[in-house]
């Protein structure tokens, strides 16, 4: 599967767009919607169709991992709220996460209720952590 446009317009809106070259609060070099990457420059800046280019080419690692780690049928919501949390988090997060286990034993349900458990940064809750998984659980479920 690929991502549709709700997919890719729920990434933007939670990475927010960032045309010069920013230390993300973890210390990492990011441009335009969260792309991080030896390619990320001190200084650099990018225009909004360099930024699209970035976030479609960083998208496609995310969609074969979760094409490569569901077992199940998806819906294009399901696939869409997958590809967002693994943009975020990591392949490795959903690769041993509940999530990913309750929704590979056709448990939709409980997967789209373990998104919410993913709202914290360092044992503390952040609200845009809390926004971001409430949207993916909604497009999941959609």
């Amino acid at each position: 599967m690929k991502i549709s446009e709700n997919g890719l317009d729920l990434i933007r809106k939670h990475e927010g767009l960032r045309l010069q070259a920013y230390l993300c609060p973890a210390g990492v070099l990011t441009i335009g919607y969260g792309h991080t990457g030896t390619d990320v420059k001190t200084a650099m800046k990018i225009d909004i169709s360099q930024a699209n280019a970035l976030l479609s080419k960083d998208v496609e690692r995310f969609e074969k991992s979760v094409n490569d780690l569901v077992r199940v049928p998806m819906t294009q919501g399901m696939f869409d709220a997958l590809v967002g949390f693994a943009f975020n988090l990591g392949a490795g997060s959903l690769k041993g996460s509940t999530l990913l286990a309750k929704l590979n034993a056709n448990d939709s349900q409980g997967a789209a209720d373990e998104f919410l458990r993913w709202n914290k940064a360092n044992g503390k809750v952040l609200d845009g952590l809390t926004a971001r998984r409430e949207s993916e659980r909604e497009l999941f479920l959609a």
